[in-house]
């Protein structure tokens, strides 16, 4: 007979946040691997880094279409590196596989510290995990163009992240004014054609000329990713109440991507159906 389901506390018997036997220091790395439904019902390994010494998360997650898709989390420079490695379509021209680097503002509160994801372990590794709380859809214009060889004055990480991405990096101009007065060098940005620059400038899905720049749409998702500790209380002998961190809340979030290309050539997936 199966033992009777507890109610309420999916994330809690998953994952806790208690330290393994041994468990490092302050400055500690971790992986953990954890299975996620994909939109269609497929099942992908999704990869969590913790680096808490560098104050940095990763994760890693390949696409049903076979995208690899991973999003770099660093806390000291408030910075979110989204990249995407997308193969390409060699019987329309394309290379083997295109790179793509979305750099975004890092808002406080999007995701659980380094230092608490490094903690994290799971009860049963073969379970499929589905997020508690769907976070609504981010549309974003990328309407501004990042020099990759600048781009480690932005974070330490785009360099490694975005090497095969250097001709393919955009950020937002909205996020460059908060980046300029935090003191970061402005020459690394460069502000991208848009619509009102230029009057014939289409969506790709609506140009028909695979030479003509256009702008681009690209989407991703998160589908797992712990978004908020959960804190439990307790009560000592002398009835004094404290809390303390006991598991996590995990989160998917979509994104779309909007940016210029010089030519359609570089969106062939964004097409009209």
């Amino acid at each position: 007979m199966l033992a009777p389901r507890l109610p309420a506390l999916p994330a809690l018997l998953w994952l806790a946040l208690a330290p393994l036997p041994g468990a490092p220091g302050p400055a500690a790395k971790a992986e953990l691997r954890v299975r996620v439904r994909l939109p269609g019902g497929q099942v992908a390994e999704e990869s969590l880094q913790a680096d808490s010494g560098s104050d940095c998360i990763s994760l890693e997650l390949r696409k049903a279409d076979g995208a690899l898709i991973t999003l770099t989390a660093d806390f000291r420079q408030e910075v979110k590196i989204f990249r995407a490695l997308i193969l390409g379509e060699l019987e329309r021209g394309q290379s083997q596989f295109q790179a793509l680097c979305f750099v975004t503002r890092l808002h406080r509160n999007e995701i659980i510290p380094s230092e608490s994801m490094a903690k994290l372990r799971q009860k049963n590794p073969r379970t499929v995990r589905q997020a508690e709380e769907v976070r609504g859809l981010e549309h974003l214009s990328m309407d501004v163009a990042v020099n990759f060889s600048k781009g480690a004055q932005l974070s330490s990480h785009i360099h490694n992240v975005c090497a095969e991405a250097k001709e393919a990096i955009y950020t937002r101009e909205d996020d460059v004014k908060f980046w300029l007065e935090k003191g970061v060098d402005g020459s690394m940005f460069e502000v991208l054609p848009q619509t009102s620059d230029l009057p014939d400038l289409q969506r790709c899905r609506l140009c028909a000329d695979r030479w003509k720049p256009c702008i681009c749409s690209y989407s991703l998702s998160i589908e797992w990713y712990p978004c908020m500790l959960k804190y439990c209380k307790s009560r000592d002998a002398a009835g004094k109440v404290s809390s303390y961190k006991c598991g996590i809340r995990s989160c998917q979030k979509g994104y779309t991507f909007d940016y210029y290309v010089p030519q359609k050539q570089l969106c062939l997936w964004d097409e009209e159906t």
